[in-house]
């Protein structure tokens, strides 16, 4: 299920991607003359600051359409999550210029918006008479169609008039809805969509319980689980919304040797970010710290609800109160900020990339509150109803393979962070105790990649330090 969008978030402005603090209408619009109009224009927003073009999931209403301000019309997919986009003016729907599946530049018309019935002949003449130079073309792929997850502000219409020769194009991927039965719009969300084709459900069949009557994953699993009954075959198994995801590189073992994908929305985003990560100086520090005390805690409290994710981020915020400069960040080359906050961003995996959901204030929430939030984080993430602010703010990342059976490895600075710290698995050792005996303890590698313009090999091995003394004395970690 898609996110709603507020009408006062920002504008998908194309000649800047403003924060949501910038709340304006763009009026430098290339594809529009500053007239009291009344037919809109309808452009792709800018839903994230890394955000270059966006794919239309789904239109949740038909041309024709009567629209409210504040009214959801579209659903639109950007390089972390699906967004319900809202009107900003009452009218009608009058024409689609880019359809279900289709990809747009940011700022780039996807509809046009008439003020009244009558003028609607006139927004369809344009639409069809716009040439395209904006719109990208792209049939989805099938890596593309098996995503079940992926990344925020409307849909911007411009208060002017749509001047014919410099209008925007439109490209039609596809002259029905993809889960239209019989020429009937019928709105799902992806994941339900993906549901269907896998327990072979009909969408039209199904009566959604979403927000304004949109088909979610619940609706197609209940609706299996009704089909399943009631018939003499072997019952059809039904997929839990919740089940863990997986790589979509290490999920596809049906894909045919010598075939090339294009990059989904998310795997671009990310090819974009480590691209941009080579270019600061990084250098990277391990350590080895014995768990044994953290796994006997996590054994005590795990029946609380404790996750060991929580506890891994509850014990680096706490050293990160003690060593602020690894906690910093530097975006300019010229200068770094201690950042106010102790957010802890931890990477997920999911089909088709991956996300990197937010614990904030880390530091000041306890142990059963952060586990609480840090599933709340996963379910919307696979959800796909992440907002801006719970995967954007992170200030630390945690990187943990660990629960693959990797014992180490190196992670990738993100762009505008300072530190990034991969966690490996936690293992039983054969070590040598202080008093020269031979012992067995369990240990795990960590090694932290850091912004060596602003942090330096002593801030990390002092901070390891702190790092090892709370996990290997856990007693805080409660508090």
């Amino acid at each position: 299920m898609a996110t709603s969008l507020p009408s006062s978030a920002f504008v998908g402005c194309p000649s800047s991607l403003k924060p949501p603090s910038h709340l304006h209408l763009c009026k430098s619009h290339p594809n529009a003359l500053t007239i009291n109009a009344k037919i809109r224009e309808i452009f792709m927003p800018a839903l994230s600051s890394t955000m270059t073009e966006g794919k239309i999931v789904s239109w949740i209403k038909s041309e024709g359409e009567k629209l409210q301000k504040g009214e959801s019309v579209v659903v639109v997919e950007s390089d972390k999550a699906d967004m319900d986009v809202e009107t900003f003016y009452d009218g009608y729907l009058a024409a689609i210029m880019v359809e279900d599946g289709g990809v747009a530049a940011v700022g780039s018309a996807i509809a046009l918006l008439a003020e009244t019935e009558e003028e609607i002949p006139e927004a369809k003449s344009k639409a069809s008479g716009s040439t395209g130079k904006t719109v990208i073309d792209q049939v989805p792929s099938p890596q593309s169609e098996k995503k079940t997850l992926i990344d925020q502000p409307p849909v911007v219409q411009s208060e002017t008039l749509i001047d014919k020769a410099n209008s925007s194009p439109a490209v039609s991927v596809s002259s029905e809805h993809p889960a239209s039965e019989g020429g009937k719009r019928v709105v799902a969300t992806p994941y339900a969509k993906k549901l269907a084709k896998e327990l072979k459900v009909e969408l039209g069949s199904i009566t959604g319980s979403g927000p304004m009557g949109r088909i979610v994953a619940k609706d197609v699993e209940e609706a299996a689980s009704s089909s399943s009954s009631s018939s003499s075959a072997a019952p059809v198994p039904v997929i839990s919304q919740a089940k863990p995801a997986t790589s979509s590189f290490a999920s596809q073992a049906s894909v045919v040797g010598g075939t090339s994908a294009v990059f989904t929305t998310m795997q671009g985003a990310v090819s974009r970010n480590m691209m941009e990560s080579l270019s600061v100086p990084a250098f990277r520090v391990g350590y080895t710290i014995t768990t044994d005390a953290l796994d006997a805690l996590y054994k005590k409290i795990k029946s609380k609800g404790v996750t060991m994710t929580a506890l891994v981020a509850k014990a680096t915020a706490l050293a990160l109160v003690k060593h602020p400069v690894v906690n910093a960040s530097c975006k300019d080359g010229k200068s770094f900020t201690y950042n106010n906050n102790i957010n802890i961003a931890v990477a997920v995996a999911m089909d088709g990339g991956l996300i990197t959901p937010v614990l904030q204030d880390a530091d000041k929430i306890d142990i059963y509150t952060l586990s609480r939030k840090w599933k709340e984080l996963v379910d919307k993430a696979r959800a796909k109803l992440l907002q801006p602010q719970e995967y954007s703010t992170g200030t630390f990342t945690l990187s943990n393979l660990g629960m693959f059976g990797v014992d180490r490895f190196d992670a990738i600075l993100p762009p505008g962070t300072g530190a990034i710290m991969a966690v490996g698995a936690s293992q039983p050792t054969v070590i040598a105790t202080e008093d020269g005996r031979i012992g067995v303890k369990s240990q795990m590698q960590v090694n932290v990649t850091a912004d060596h313009r602003i942090i330096y090999g002593a801030d990390l091995a002092s901070f390891l330090q702190t790092l090892a003394k709370l996990i290997e004395d856990p007693k805080d970690l409660t508090l």
